[in-house]
């Protein structure tokens, strides 16, 4: 355990129920009731742009570390054969 570095991560975002409704409240005299369908939509559409944005990332990484694979090899014992 280290000391003075407060708590861990997976404490950070630990609320419990009581939590919740207090952000709630606050975010609700903040923005206002008429508000709120609005921000929920922008803030769904923002999440689905960035998982949108990390899949086709996580692909493209993927794409780049797979190596190719190489054409049949060619023999180079056998003659060619004729050519027409």
């Amino acid at each position: 355990m280290v000391v003075g570095r407060g708590r861990g991560y997976g404490e950070v975002m630990n609320l419990g129920p009581t939590e919740l409704i207090i952000v709630l409240v606050i975010v609700l005299v903040l923005f206002g009731g008429a508000k709120l369908p609005k921000l929920a939509k922008s803030l769904g559409e923002a999440q689905r742009e960035f998982k949108k944005g990390t899949d086709e990332g996580a692909a493209d990484a993927t794409a780049a570390s797979t190596p190719s694979t190489p054409a049949s090899p060619v023999d180079s014992d056998k003659p060619a054969g004729p050519v027409a």
